[in-house]
């Protein structure tokens, strides 16, 4: 497994009579709530993960995990496809699809997370049609054994990254810290 982590965020001053804590600013400073008392719980990490069992996707450009670390987890699953761990793609939509949910499994594990902890799914499907949700709605069901399914949003796409690649899913799941 591959870990590179980012340097913990830094943490604001408690705020004193005299002496405002400090506030963030670009782009971000807009949407910045300052929690109760004008300080954060603790300081936030960023790890990005390519576990075993996936194939390295440095190559292409990203990490199969990015985990923001702090009073919650949040683990940002990228785009899992049909590929096997030695990059394989496998043959059928059905096919893909069970691939693709095993490499989601891979990828939870290996941040600790469950199926069950995914909030969100984004779903990308190659000549999409009623039978096509229907075959990946039936394996997403099985996956999480009679548990709420997450949101999700499923996109008809006329191509994939992989020539021949039909489906992709990618995932954010949020799991207690500690």
């Amino acid at each position: 497994m591959s870990l590179a982590t980012a340097p913990a965020l830094p943490v604001p001053s408690a705020a004193t009579p005299s002496t405002p804590a400090p506030q963030p600013h670009g782009p971000a400073a807009a949407a910045y709530i300052p929690p109760p008392g004008g300080q954060r719980a603790a300081p936030l990490a960023l790890s990005f993960v390519n576990p075993a069992g996936l194939y390295d996707p440095r190559p292409n450009g990203y990490s199969h995990l990015a985990v923001v670390q702090g009073a919650a987890r949040t683990v940002h699953v990228a785009g899992q496809g049909g590929e096997d761990a030695q990059g394989r793609l496998a043959t059928g939509f059905a096919q893909q699809v069970a691939q693709a949910l095993a490499n989601l499994g891979t990828a939870l594990a290996a941040a600790g997370a469950r199926p069950q902890d995914v909030a969100k799914l984004t779903v990308l499907i190659v000549d999409h049609s009623e039978e096509r949700l229907h075959t990946f709605g039936q394996a997403l069901m099985a996956m999480w054994a009679g548990a709420p399914t997450p949101a999700c949003t499923l996109i008809p796409v006329p191509r994939l990254a992989l020539d021949g690649m039909l489906f992709e899913i990618d995932a954010l799941a949020c799991v207690p810290a500690g």
